[in-house]
């Protein structure tokens, strides 16, 4: 069994999709985190994201080289003008894949939650070489929401959007204490080690490597998606 990785995030490639949305522009699809602290490491193409939040409306340029971060809350749509690549990390590895993530679907739908669990499915969940229409069909479904959001309404999604999400806290909590919190508290342990002039933990040092991603081509969210899991 391998290590996690530093403060347990999770770590993906991501191809954005560059396929025309309803609004004329290319890429992913607009969604949120209740939890995660999501940050790109752009490393090829170029692009944008779109972004809703406390501060407003906001485009940012992304090109080879940016480094961008946001908190949960933050509403985040990826555009894509050529080739856009990137690294992408996720705090609080393995919430994600729990479910920590609400698109901008039109109200009606993420009113119900069996109308949303409808919208949000993709067949096998999106797994290689499923088809990518079905992960077309739900972006275009949330950027016309994301288009209704753009004039108002953040509160109301917020609150839409923890109705959806409290069933599974959880499973969320259960998540975030064995990989997280463990990593912070191991932090905890090993400075009261080395205050007290105890090198133990440093004997147990060790190395571990992924030879590639565990999957090619998930369909994801914002685009296809080479996945490194957390192995634990």
């Amino acid at each position: 069994m391998r290590d996690p990785l530093p403060g347990a995030v999770g770590v993906s490639k991501l191809c954005v999709y560059d396929t025309i949305t309803p609004d004329g522009r290319h890429g992913g699809t607009p969604h949120m985190h209740l939890c995660c602290t999501e940050a790109y490491i752009v490393t090829g193409g170029h692009g944008a994201v779109q972004t809703l939040s406390g501060q407003g409306f906001a485009e940012h340029e992304l090109k080879p080289g940016t480094v961008l971060w946001f908190t949960p809350g933050t509403i985040h749509r990826l555009i894509n003008h050529a080739r856009l690549e990137i690294i992408v990390l996720m705090s609080n590895t393995g919430l994600p894949e729990a479910g920590d993530a609400v698109l901008t679907f039109p109200s009606d739908t993420l009113a119900d939650p069996d109308k949303y669990a409808r919208a949000v499915a993709l067949p096998n969940g999106g797994a290689p070489g499923t088809d990518v229409h079905a992960a077309y069909r739900r972006r275009d479904l949330a950027v016309e929401g994301f288009g209704a959001l753009r004039e108002g309404g953040l509160d109301e999604f917020y609150a839409a959007a923890v109705k959806l999400k409290q069933p599974v806290l959880d499973t969320w909590r259960a998540r975030w204490e064995q990989g997280a919190h463990r990593a912070a508290e191991a932090t905890r342990h090993q400075l009261d080690a080395l205050a007290a002039g105890d090198a133990g933990h440093l004997a147990d040092s060790r190395v571990s490597v992924k030879a590639g991603p565990d999957e090619v081509g998930r369909l994801g969210m914002c685009g296809l998606l080479n996945t490194y899991g957390d192995d634990r």
